[in-house]
């Protein structure tokens, strides 16, 4: 116990820039994700071309390796990030890739009637996406959405390959140190209750939105 509670304070800070990473991340991710979606629907080829290609690389190379890219090689042509923006950055620009593919699926679910319908309402584009289209979408993409924020939460321990000091790196340094497991265990424990918060919030969410389709 006297171990655990000297451990505590570096990991409990390590804690702490894990949850900064996640926050950011899921506040810029997030509505990038849906800006790019609604782009896609207008169909405009060139755009799309390079949407595509984006999406294509988010999804099809490692995380870990878009970290690497961002901080390690961008200076070769004089890009430089510190620690913490350059993972922002990555994590946001990946995980932007995949809520973006997550809400076209919801958007192209939309029966076309509905655009019709708003179109004789004399409803504007905006007005259309903000009160035909996005509520609906948004209870149509909610599981996965949140899918995607669980994997996220687990995704930021990948922040250790810049040397941020996170919560895994803090817990491998304790680890070393000491030559014990015990701050591996209790960084899995953390991990485990932020997914078990995540997990409470996106049922009563979704329970919330099920409540209003009746």
């Amino acid at each position: 116990m006297e171990y655990l509670i000297e451990i505590l304070p570096s990991l409990i800070n390590g804690g702490l820039i894990t949850l900064e990473v996640f926050f950011l991340v899921l506040v810029l991710s997030i509505p990038l994700g849906v800006v790019i979606a609604f782009i896609m629907r207008f169909n405009i080829k060139l755009l799309n071309y390079f949407i595509n290609i984006y999406i294509w690389i988010m999804r099809g190379t490692p995380l870990l390796l878009q970290l690497i890219f961002i901080y390690y090689v961008l200076p070769s042509v004089g890009i430089r990030f510190d620690r913490l923006p350059a993972a922002i950055i990555a994590f946001t620009l990946n995980y932007a890739a995949y809520f973006a593919e997550i809400f076209r699926g919801g958007i192209e679910s939309i029966p076309k009637g509905q655009y019709e319908a708003a179109k004789v309402l004399k409803f504007t584009q905006f007005q259309t996406i903000r009160y035909v289209i996005l509520p609906q979408v948004i209870k149509i993409v909610l599981p996965s959405v949140f899918n995607e924020i669980m994997s996220l939460v687990k995704d930021t321990s990948l922040v250790y390959a810049l040397g941020i000091s996170d919560l895994i790196l803090a817990s491998r340094t304790a680890a070393n140190r000491d030559a014990s497991l015990l701050p591996m265990f209790v960084a899995g424990a953390i991990y485990l209750i932020l997914i078990g918060i995540v997990t409470v919030v996106s049922k009563q969410v979704e329970k919330r939105y099920n409540y209003d389709r009746r």
